[in-house]
């Protein structure tokens, strides 16, 4: 009998050091605390294999200061996965938010493969990232292979810029197609396939969690294609140990909290190994030390980083803080006004869109640092003004107000869709420009009342220029009405950056509200 350890990494994002950068506090997270997880076990089992799942470098200010100020040197997450020696990565969606430069660079960077049999040139349909998979032989001689697969829903999210010259193929289908291609080639005694992507149903009872897009295929792919042993997911930032149809799958969470692990028993029969048990497991950092080493190689990265983040660059008159997002999503804020303020200024759109992106926005104090901008507004969005027509704009509404139910005792809540499998409250969307009322008590698709433009009842055939993020813009968050609709303008400095200018612009801000939309529960 021989054992095989797999261990997975995913959505990293970016996270070394065990803090929030909104205020430097401590939190139980890290590839510090991950890397003596993995010193710890290599050091226990002879047999490793180690994977990033993606989504590895976006996603804190380290990565995006780097990105800005420090290209010049080696991607600091790249450095660190070289050290831990990581036998492969997979290319996550969010790995293309700083463009295929920063990207090309880092998988040039790296001491191991980055697999992704999905993602090919446009011309000539070939692998772009030049593996679709991996194999190692270890001592014992058992070999395994590895298949990356990356969820081809990228172009509904991503920058077009930033995915030019490349073709998504259904990842369903290249894992059909490269499975059956590696036993019939490769012959493995252990097949994993890394897939940077999610279930979109049940791990329990198999009924569809979600409205199926090709975002999310990992349940179609343990039901339909045969030959897999291990299923390592990501994407959807969940927990995950289970067994779908003969494949143990794992999905380790997000930022660092946890690592995946599969320990796998095989059984040499007839001159051939032969899987013979396989134990799944999520490892938790909970009081794991982090591994000094590992601190000091990002050490001048996250000095400058720290430098960058306590720069004063202007002043909130007023309040902006904010308290209780739930509120926020129920009744303006003066920190989601500012935002829609600022990305009108810069495109001369008159009406915005934008979103409170994580509940765990602080809001602005009184004196506003790049610290602040950067832990507000998490991503390194772009602005796109759409031409959209006044049905567009109330199905857009619409669906932005299917995020509310009302509970049982009447009072509005959280549609559960917004929450399970994954937390979306990014998808919803509050509006400037326009007079809106969403009534929660209304069926969803028939929840926006009294729409306005500029005193009057918005034309639902009249076209209207309205500026949002390219996230949004490409018909993300299920925001099918703006696929494929017409670009006015667009604007390439990122949001954190436009933010900046600003402040440094106007100085003061003062924190209002003009009461342009509500949330009701009137029956």
């Amino acid at each position: 009998m021989e054992k095989i350890i797999i261990l997975e990494t995913s959505d990293i994002h970016g996270s070394v050091l065990p803090l929030s950068y909104a205020d430097n506090s401590y939190a139980e997270k890290g590839l510090v605390k991950i890397a003596s997880i993995i010193k710890r076990l290599k050091s226990e089992f002879e047999n490793v294999l180690l994977i990033d799942n993606g989504d590895l470098i976006q996603g804190t200010p380290l990565t995006y200061h780097y990105v800005k100020f420090l290209k010049n040197k080696q991607n600091p997450m790249i450095k660190l996965l070289n050290y831990l020696e990581y036998d492969a990565a997979v290319i996550g969606n969010h790995e293309f938010n700083y463009g295929m430069a920063v990207l090309n660079r880092a998988v040039s960077e790296s001491n191991f493969p980055w697999l992704s049999a999905n993602i090919c040139h446009g011309t000539t349909k070939e692998t772009y990232f030049g593996k679709p998979y991996m194999t190692k032989r270890f001592a014992n001689g058992i070999k395994a292979a590895v298949l990356g697969l990356t969820t081809h829903y990228i172009p509904n999210w991503e920058n077009p810029d930033h995915i030019r010259e490349l073709y998504f193929e259904d990842a369903l289908l290249a894992a059909k197609r490269w499975v059956d291609y590696i036993h019939e080639v490769e012959s493995p005694d252990l097949l994993i396939v890394s897939y940077h992507g999610g279930f979109e149903n049940s791990v329990v009872n198999g009924i569809p969690t979600e409205t199926y897009t090709g975002e999310n295929q990992a349940y179609r792919i343990c039901m339909e294609v045969d030959g897999i042993d291990i299923l390592l997911t990501g994407h959807q930032h969940r927990e995950l140990t289970e067994e779908i149809n003969g494949v143990t799958v794992i999905q380790p969470g997000c930022n660092g909290e946890k690592l995946g692990k599969a320990a796998i028993e095989l059984e040499k029969k007839s001159g051939n190994w032969s899987v013979v048990n396989k134990t799944p497991e999520i490892l938790d950092v909970q009081n794991e030390k982090a591994d000094c080493h590992v601190v000091g190689l990002i050490e001048e990265y996250e000095k400058k980083t720290q430098e960058w983040l306590d720069e004063e660059i202007g002043k909130i008159k007023g309040n902006m803080l904010m308290h209780d997002p739930f509120r926020a999503r129920m009744e303006e804020h003066p920190l989601i006004e500012f935002i829609n303020k600022v990305q009108m200024e810069a495109t001369g759109a008159p009406i915005s869109s934008t979103a409170l992106f994580s509940n765990d926005s602080l809001g602005f104090p009184s004196k506003v640092t790049m610290r602040d901008l950067v832990s507000n507004y998490i991503y390194p969005n772009t602005l796109i003004v759409l031409l959209l027509k006044g049905q567009d704009i109330k199905d857009a509404l619409e669906r932005s107000a299917s995020y509310f139910s009302i509970a049982e005792n009447e009072e509005i809540t959280v549609n559960p869709a917004f929450s399970y499998p994954k937390p979306q409250h990014y998808n919803y969307d509050m509006w400037e420009g326009i007079e809106y009322i969403i009534n929660a008590a209304k069926p969803i698709g028939d929840r926006i009342e009294s729409l306005h433009f500029q005193g009057r009842p918005l034309s639902m055939k009249a076209e209207y220029e309205v500026v949002m993020n390219n996230y949004r813009a490409g018909g993300g968050g299920d925001y099918k009405m703006f696929k494929g609709k017409q670009m006015k303008k667009e604007i390439q400095m990122d949001m954190p950056e436009l933010l900046a200018e600003y402040f440094i612009k106007h100085g003061t801000v003062k924190a209002a509200v003009n009461h342009n939309w509500k949330v009701v529960n009137q029956p």
